[in-house]
């Protein structure tokens, strides 16, 4: 399975719009490869360099299992048009809230995982339910990682 974004390189630079200090807004996802079977599929992104521990920027699940990527700007809904439901970021906020670090250069990992079921867990729900939920029903998963510094 392969995630990818015209956006940026795996390993490189996530440009300043999708970020705190520009527009904001989530980037354009594809999805490639995803193994036959797959019900529904689940995104997290999170910056394991964040001062405090983990901050998770996005929560996504219950995307269907023939989604091909996702659009640039998806909306900060619960159920947005791309459909599936979004889940709660670190800044208690619905979708995807993007990079702000502090300070310093920090990475950034979007992972996708493929599952054998629709989880149909409620919106806003955290990336702690998400993985506790998907536990036992993940057929693939990848990652793309970009960075952002201040």
């Amino acid at each position: 399975m392969k995630l990818t974004s015209a956006a940026f390189a795996q390993e490189g630079l996530i440009p300043s719009r999708y970020t705190c200090d520009g527009s904001n807004v989530s980037p354009a996802l594809s999805f490639e490869e995803v193994p036959a079977g797959t019900a529904s599929l689940a995104l997290i992104c999170d910056d394991p360099d964040a001062p405090f521990g983990t901050w998770v920027h996005w929560v996504y699940y219950d995307l269907p299992g023939d989604t091909a990527g996702l659009p640039e700007d998806v909306p900060l809904e619960k159920s947005p048009s791309p459909g599936g439901t979004q889940g709660t970021n670190d800044f208690g906020q619905i979708g995807y809230g993007g990079p702000c670090p502090p300070g310093g250069t920090h990475r950034y990992f979007f992972k996708l995982y493929a599952l054998d079921t629709m989880l149909d867990l409620p919106p806003g729900a955290s990336k702690g339910q998400l993985l506790g939920r998907m536990k036992g029903h993940i057929l693939a998963e990848t990652e793309l990682m970009g960075q952002y510094g201040r």
